[in-house]
């Protein structure tokens, strides 16, 4: 009896200790938001850009990023700044010598210190369209006399695929749906589901369709994952409800709310209406891409503890269920507080 006691509170500990752990882990993400920044430079006439440079604002303050531009580069006209509610825009026209960018390198001073991202979109005027997504490992771009046609669309496919496996409540909501699907045709049905929802609202939310507001988002974003832990439970203690009977239903019903926090990544770039469509499908493929890989990992997880016959104490099967409540409970009110104080 001792000896049962004795496991209980080891395991209640380690319990304790994984949801602490994913907490800090949540905390240092959110105090760290990753939002990217974007260079457009549209070519005017021979040798001449209008550059548009716009920086994600976090707390009111502004990421230090700064632009450098080479020696043979001169301003046409002064930098003029714009502040908005999540960035700052600073616009200007710039001249360069003979051969346009060609062969030219644009630094980002400062990225290295940060973890944000930087699209860049050049627009020459023979229709030309060049996307390159610039990365604090090496906060420069060298413009090429030519870039391959596949580069937009790898751009945009690697930002959904990266912004799919750093929205973490996104994939805790996913994790809570796997473990109360009963078999692998509902299993295929719910993620479909899943699909469908969030990439109808991405698209009318990205295409300026439907706009919501990013605070009330958030907090509903985080209700639909604390919406799953007492579901987990039921599972396990073998009882049913209707998500468990039809999580695929549930699962498209909140799958249109997480739409619209995809569509963040996107619209959060900026980008003219023209590129919109092209971007909005390689984004939503990378997302889809993203959800696979780890859906599959999970899935992988659990058919290797199986086949080695691991078997887990009960107090421990119910740590998926504690995990997902306990911080689909924390973002609701973190979220909540935040609504009602106007903070962002």
């Amino acid at each position: 009896m001792r000896g049962g006691r004795m496991l209980s509170t080891v395991l209640g500990r380690m319990l304790f200790g994984v949801v602490v752990s994913v907490l800090a882990l949540v905390e240092a993400a959110c105090a760290h938001e990753i939002r990217p920044a974007y260079l457009q430079i549209d070519e005017m006439a021979a040798n001449r850009y209008k550059v548009v440079w716009r920086t994600p604002m976090l707390s009111g303050m502004r990421l230090p990023i700064v632009l450098g531009f080479p020696a043979s580069v001169r301003n046409v006209t002064e930098p003029a700044e714009r502040e908005l509610p999540d960035s700052l825009v600073q616009t200007r026209v710039i001249e360069t010598d003979g051969g346009g960018l060609a062969g030219k390198r644009v630094e980002f001073v400062g990225l290295q210190a940060t973890i944000t991202d930087v699209l860049v979109r050049v627009h020459l005027l023979d229709g030309t369209v060049e996307t390159t997504m610039i990365h604090p490992s090496q906060p420069w771009i060298d413009f090429a006399a030519n870039r391959s046609p596949l580069a937009a669309a790898r751009v945009y496919f690697l930002s959904g695929f990266q912004h799919i496996l750093l929205g973490i409540d996104h994939l805790l909501f996913v994790f809570g749906l796997l473990f109360i699907v009963r078999s692998r045709w509902i299993l295929v049905k719910t993620i479909t589901a899943f699909t469908v929802a969030h990439s109808i609202t991405l698209a009318v939310a990205t295409l300026g369709k439907v706009a919501v507001p990013a605070l009330p988002l958030n907090a509903m974003i985080a209700l639909s994952i604390l919406f799953l832990g007492p579901e987990i439970v039921r599972v396990w203690r073998g009882q049913t409800s209707f998500t468990i009977r039809h999580p695929w239903i549930v699962s498209f019903a909140f799958g249109l709310l997480h739409g619209f926090g995809f569509a963040s990544g996107l619209t959060a770039l900026g980008l003219p209406q023209g590129d919109i469509p092209f971007a909005l499908l390689m984004f939503n493929l990378g997302v889809e891409a993203g959800q696979l890989v780890f859906v599959g990992l999970i899935i992988l997880l659990v058919a290797a503890l199986k086949s080695i016959e691991i078997r887990l104490p009960r107090a421990l099967e119910l740590m998926p269920a504690y995990v997902v409540g306990i911080l689909g409970a924390y973002w609701t009110i973190d979220r909540i507080a935040a609504m009602l104080g106007g903070t962002a």
